[in-house]
């Protein structure tokens, strides 16, 4: 890959379209939403470019500042008007086009160009004219970070991006970092050095993402902890969600994130499975330390992928289990089968 011919031919598209737009995958979290904040407010501000942002899904309630000022798209009919005008749609955070879901036929249909800036293992770079992919990288909004420090008018320096643009990457790069408790690699501690001598406010942004909580979160994540979670011998844990202990709690839309994590604090767990119910199936999520491949897991088991300590699946209903009743039973067999193989190896 050669960064600085894709970044060239970037700007040179850039400069040649007036309306542009970016997508990102069905519920977006705080990298999806700050790489998409991110890239529209450079566009808009450094480019002079009509921008728009197109979600498949509502945001997390604790993200959502970083897309104040930000035309944002969220149903199907206006964003099929929107990209009949577009010249140019750049997809950030996700590796193939079935991940922006209810948005998939639209954006698979677009007949312009597709750009694709993405830090998820095996994309699907046919399905775009650049594909932008670097997976040793903490989040999408460092690499979006690092194409930017490329473009001809930043020239390397943070302080000539916008504050709103600053302000978003640091927030989507610390989000998926789990606020720099895993996936950290010397270019995210230059991003987040960089972005602070700009001027980006990190107190501000730690704030409204962790200390902003409704009661109804830590009450959910009380039970799930003492009555939810169940440890494995093998070094594994298991939490199911069923939908009513989202209806019981009041939960909106991305208040479990980080609940997932929450396992890997206790002594000896390596692996942490959490699957919620949605509709006739489970999403699954899955962290992992450091020698214990979450990305494997959801892969061979899950129908999903992802990165080594940090991936996603789904369990379909009834293809793989009956009804919602044998989820755990379902999760804990597999789960502890496969930390068995991995010591076996």
């Amino acid at each position: 890959m050669d960064r600085a011919k894709d970044i060239a031919l970037l700007n040179s598209w850039v400069d040649g379209a007036k309306i542009i737009t970016t997508v990102t995958h069905a519920r977006p979290d705080g990298d999806a939403v700050g790489s998409s904040a991110g890239m529209a407010s450079y566009l808009a501000s450094c480019c002079g470019k009509d921008t728009a942002v197109l979600l498949p899904d509502p945001v997390p309630e604790n993200v959502a500042f970083v897309l104040e000022g930000i035309k944002t798209v969220t149903d199907k009919d206006e964003a099929a008007r929107r990209l009949s005008v577009t010249d140019l749609l750049i997809c950030l955070d996700f590796n193939v086009l079935s991940r922006v879901e209810g948005l998939e036929e639209l954006v698979r249909a677009y007949k312009g160009r597709k750009v694709l800036i993405d830090h998820h293992e095996e994309p699907d770079a046919a399905s775009f004219d650049l594909c932008i992919s670097e997976t040793h990288i903490s989040s999408a909004c460092e690499l979006l970070y690092q194409v930017l420090m490329g473009m001809p008018d930043i020239a390397g320096e943070p302080s000539k991006l916008p504050e709103a643009s600053a302000r978003a990457l640091m927030t989507g790069m610390t989000t998926d970092t789990n606020n720099f408790a895993n996936s950290v690699y010397p270019g995210t501690l230059r991003m987040a050095s960089g972005l602070l001598a700009a001027g980006v406010d990190r107190e501000d942004i730690i704030d409204r993402l962790y200390h902003s909580e409704r009661p109804n979160r830590l009450a959910a994540m009380g039970e799930m902890l003492s009555e939810r979670m169940r440890l494995l011998p093998e070094g594994g844990a298991v939490i199911i969600l069923p939908q009513s202990f989202f209806d019981r709690h009041g939960l909106l839309d991305g208040e479990t994130e980080g609940f997932v994590n929450l396992p890997l604090s206790v002594k000896g767990v390596r692996l942490s499975i959490l699957a919620r119910e949605d509709g006739g199936q489970f999403r699954v999520s899955i962290r992992s330390k450091r020698g214990t491949s979450a990305r494997l897991l959801a892969k061979n088991h899950f129908h999903g992928g992802g990165h080594e300590q940090a991936s996603g699946g789904r369990i379909l209903m009834p293809q793989d289990i009956a009804d919602a009743s044998a989820a755990e039973a379902y999760v804990t067999d597999i789960t502890a089968r496969f930390l068995q193989e991995q010591v076996a190896v």
